[in-house]
Formats: structure tokens, sequence, C-alpha cells
């Protein structure tokens, strides 16, 4: 496994966070329009891509959600390569850069029917809060928090 710390110009990136709205599209039907606001990539500073044997097969990133926060977005692994501990590698490599950055806490968004995703943060040591911002009343939200 290699993880390369980039930005979202990075064609990999790209490429995986199409599959990810693909994959969102189908699961948020006619509410994806909702959440894509919120899931631009043009300004991304800080993006992960996780290569297995050269092959890109995972994505995450994180943007400045207030002076000490960062938002952790655009989770993803291509299927044929979950089960194999990416996506908590990717939480933990952000965490580690949000803290490099002097950010001091780490909060996300992720869907209530998304177990898998709900498993690898809750295993990170993310906790539920209050759903915050835009995820306010949005029933299919559910939200977290770290301490980093």
């Amino acid at each position: 496994m290699n993880v390369l710390r980039t930005d979202s110009t990075n064609p990999d990136f790209q490429k995986l966070v199409q599959s990810l709205d693909s994959t969102l599209a189908e699961h948020n039907g006619d509410k994806d329009d909702f959440f894509s606001q919120f899931n631009k990539i043009d300004t991304i500073k800080n993006c992960i891509v996780v290569y297995i044997d050269a092959v890109p097969a995972a994505c995450g990133a994180f943007k400045p959600f207030s002076e000490d926060t960062v938002e952790i977005k655009r989770m993803f692994t291509n299927p044929e390569f979950r089960k194999k501990g990416l996506g908590s590698a990717i939480v933990k490599e952000l965490e580690s850069w949000a803290a490099e950055l002097n950010f001091k806490k780490a909060v996300l968004e992720t869907s209530q029917d998304l177990k898998s995703a709900i498993s690898v943060y809750e295993k990170s040591g993310f906790y539920r809060i209050p759903n915050y911002g835009q995820y306010v009343g949005i029933e299919q939200s559910v939200c977290y928090e770290k301490i980093l």
C-alpha cells in the first residue's frame, strides 16, 4: 500500500471521486442534488489517494470547517479493494495530516444507511453528534466528530 498526499487536481483522486459520485447518486436517489452541492472538489487542498500495486484503490480528503476543525470528505474505496482496511488507513492519515496543520478536531457526515462507512468511523474513534450545518433536519444524514 502506498499513500499519496495530494490535492483535488490529481487525476487519480478525480477518477475515484467520479466513482464515488456515481455510487452516491444511486444511493441518494432524488436527494442527490442536495448532497452533491456540498461535495465539489475543485478547491480541496488536502486529499489522499491510496495505491495498491500502483492501482488507485481508495481516496479521502479534508477541508477546513472552522478555525480549528476540518471536515472529512470524499471517502471512497473501489469495491474490488474493500475489506482490506483502506478506509481506516485513510482516516488515520487524514487525521495525522490535519493535526500536523494544527487542527484540533474533525467532523464528517455520512448516510445512516452506509453501515460499513459508519463502522470505519466508529472504529477510528469518531462519536455521533447532532447533525451540523446543512445536514440539520436531513433524516438520512448522521454526523460524527473526533478530537485529534
